[in-house]
């Protein structure tokens, strides 16, 4: 289940998603993670049946659209269909505040996941926290 986080515990549990998928497994510094959009953005939450928080993302409104960051499932959830429906939910929630046109940075590990989701790479590959990326964007 997905929900827009609407509470200061639901907002903390998303970091900490955040912050073992991040920090702990990329290898990106604590204070680069949490950073100044944090207020500004609507943050995603998962969770799976028995409660427990697997899934997390934020979006925020960004040029002609809305940026998706974030989008972190956690490992052992991983190739269970979760990340398809998270980035189902934020196309839903994005699109229902008026937004038709999705942005994000993919790791390229990711590119074939947002491909399939129908998200369009635009542009060169870049660093990001020395992690590969690519541009991508999708319209609704």
């Amino acid at each position: 289940m997905f929900k827009i986080v609407e509470n200061d515990k639901e907002l903390e549990q998303a970091f900490e998603i955040r912050k073992e998928i991040f920090v702990k497994e990329q290898g990106v510094p604590t204070e680069n993670e949490i950073d100044s959009y944090e207020q500004i953005a609507t943050h995603v939450i998962g969770y799976n049946d028995n409660n427990t928080p697997i899934a997390t993302a934020r979006f925020r409104p960004y040029d002609n659209g809305v940026k998706v960051e974030r989008v972190a499932v956690l490992s052992n959830q991983r190739k269970s269909g979760i990340g398809k429906s998270l980035m189902l939910f934020i196309e839903q929630a994005a699109q229902s505040l008026g937004y038709n046109i999705l942005i994000l940075n993919a790791q390229i590990h990711a590119q074939p996941f947002y491909d399939r989701l129908g998200y369009e790479p635009e542009g060169d590959i870049f660093m990001e926290e020395n992690i590969k990326h690519i541009k991508m964007t999708k319209s609704l």
